[in-house]
This record gives structure tokens, sequence and C-alpha cells, in this order.
């Protein structure tokens, strides 16, 4: 059994579909980063950068005590390991899957988040910022539609890798791309979508309400940076 430390977000739904395409028995634990539940003393204990999702395994490979992982792209390669799926045995295989998860950990949705945070969320428009980030959200998906010019995933056969980028993919109308500039991304986000196991993973805790374009005050100051102090 997986505990899958949750909120339906990009970087949540990557989490939830990955169980789902895996076959992983899985519950979801609530983390209302809204509320500022991602700041708890409990849940720092397992995601000490307060950010979600995070799980917990209480059926490690090991036999041991339960591990516990943070960040998606260690959570995606851990499962994947766990399982033997969706990740290439050859080491040629596995480093390219590794360098696209890589990829979208370090630039798809950071660069995308950028974006969306200065098009919608800040309290000043700054035509400086918003200029950069949608321009970098363009450029990084020209690399993405380039990349798979002649193929149907990202690496070989269906990965880790896609299951990594398709949830900020799906945020392209709200990042104001016109996906027909790019083809490829296109045909390969409309072949995603039909996946039974990607969908329920994408349905995934819609209970709590989707991520809006308005943040109230409360949900401002809990999902803006701040620093985590010990305090005891």
């Amino acid at each position: 059994m997986i505990d899958l430390y949750y909120w339906p977000t990009p970087n949540g739904w990557k989490i939830s579909i990955a169980l789902e395409e895996m076959g992983l028995d899985y519950r979801v634990i609530p983390v209302n980063i809204g509320k500022g539940e991602q700041f708890e003393k409990d849940f720092l204990a397992i995601s000490p950068n307060n950010r979600m999702p995070a799980i917990i395994d209480r059926d490690p490979e090991d036999g041991g005590a339960p591990v516990s992982v943070f960040e998606t792209g260690a959570i995606l390669i851990y499962l994947a390991e766990k399982t033997g799926k969706f990740m290439p045995g050859d080491l040629r295989g596995r480093k390219e899957v590794i360098e696209w998860v890589m990829w979208q950990m370090g630039g798809l949705g950071p660069m995308l988040g950028q974006n969306g945070h200065f098009k919608f969320y800040a309290p000043e428009k700054i035509p400086y910022a918003m200029e950069r980030y949608s321009t970098e959200a363009l450029r990084l998906f020209d690399v993405l539609n380039r990349r798979l010019k002649g193929r149907d995933f990202i690496c070989g056969d269906y990965s880790i890798a896609d299951m990594a980028c398709w949830p900020w993919i799906i945020t392209y109308k709200q990042q104001e791309i016109d996906l027909g500039e790019f083809p490829n991304i296109r045909r390969w986000y409309d072949a995603l979508k039909q996946r039974p196991a990607l969908r329920r993973g994408y349905e995934v805790g819609k209970e709590f309400g989707k991520p809006t374009g308005t943040w109230d005050e409360e949900t401002r100051k809990n999902l803006m940076a701040q620093r985590t102090r010990e305090t005891d």
C-alpha cells in the first residue's frame, strides 16, 4: 500500500497517474496547499521541502520499515524501479527516460509555473517577467515538439517521462499557448488522453477542486514562498 500525500495540481497528477498506470494500491491523504497544510510538522517529516506530493511506501522492496519519498522525479523513478514498469532496463534507455524526467523537473514545470504566476496571480503586472516566462514556455514547447517528431512517446515506449510532462501540457489553455502551433505535442497529448489509467489518475481528488485563477488572502499567503523555521 502506498500513502499518497496529494492535492490536484500538475505535480500531484503526475503521481496519481503513475500509481494508476502501475496498478499499485494506494490511499490519498489530502494536503490542502491553499490552507497551508504543507507546512504542518508531520508532513514536513515526509517532505522537508514543504511541497506535495510525497509518498510513503508501506511495503518496500527490501521488506524493511516504510519508505518515504518526496520530489516528483524521485517518486516516479522509485515507483518505476519498484514495479519494473515504464522505465527501460537497459543502460541507454534508462538514461534517456531519466534525462526527460529531469527536463520536466528543471524546466517545463518550473517555467510554466512562473509563466502562470506572473500572468494570473501576481498582484501587479510586470511586463518584463511576463515576457520572459512566456517566451521560455514557448521555447520549452518547441523543445518537446521537436522531440516528438516521428515518435509516439517521449522515449521509445510510454514511460514515466510522458507521465511527468503530460500534466503540465494540459495547462496550455491557462498558459495562453496555442497547441495548434505544436502539432507533434497535440498528437501526443490527444493520444495519451485516451489512456484509461491516465484519465483515472487525472480525476483523483476532483472533489477537492481544481486549481483556479484567483486566490483569496489566505491562499495567497500559503502558496507564496515562505521560510519554514524549526520551532522545537
